[in-house]
């Protein structure tokens, strides 16, 4: 107990030490990791747990929806299709375009804003490694080169800002690279099955 205790003291510290820029870098971060999380649990069931294209068929020819044991891209395409379908062939062969498309859009979303605040978090720590450097000076100003201590502080909140704002950049833009090819194969995927599953509307 008293080791998580110490990690939670030292974790305080770390903030306490890097100044105002940290709160700003910590929600920016939270609501990063939140999105990717978001990202990767939408990814992950629709990898999973898929439907054969000739069951889909199946369904589309029968007009039933998937069983809910099945939340792959087949099954949601199916699904989609079959909520906005109007039951007249030439009508249903574009709802099926739109609904393809609707759903490719759909893989990309939150992906620019990931990368929106992976890409921030170096400029907050090139932020706060401009105030610590603004603090440091204040003190030579004020007390010369010669009070150690008191400069220690400015040093400190430029570098720990800096390290932050990497720490918080460096996952986060391989994480948004990684999502987009995901993304980028899931799209391959629905497109595909989109041109299969025409001839049986």
């Amino acid at each position: 107990m008293w080791l998580i205790q110490e990690q939670v003291y030292r974790i305080i510290d770390f903030f306490y030490l890097g100044g105002a820029v940290m709160l700003p870098l910590a929600v920016a971060s939270f609501v990063m990791w939140a999105l990717i999380f978001n990202r990767v649990l939408f990814f992950r069931r629709l990898y999973h747990k898929n439907m054969s294209r000739v069951e889909a068929a199946e369904h589309i020819q029968q007009n039933a929806f998937p069983d809910e044991k099945y939340r792959g891209t087949t099954a949601l395409l199916t699904s989609e299709f079959l909520q906005r379908r109007s039951g007249v062939q030439r009508i249903d062969r574009y709802v099926l375009d739109e609904t393809v498309m609707s759903l490719v859009a759909s893989l990309d979303e939150y992906l620019p804003v990931i990368g929106v605040l992976a890409g921030m978090a170096p400029l907050f720590g090139l932020l706060g490694t401009v105030t610590g450097m603004i603090t440091t000076f204040d003190v030579i100003a004020l007390f010369g080169t010669g009070n150690a201590k008191a400069m220690a502080g400015g040093i400190s909140e430029a570098l720990v800002t800096t390290q932050a704002g990497l720490f918080v950049a460096i996952p986060g833009l391989y994480m948004k690279n990684f999502l987009a090819r995901r993304a980028q194969v899931l799209k391959y995927r629905f497109s595909s099955l989109g041109i299969y599953l025409k001839q049986y509307v």
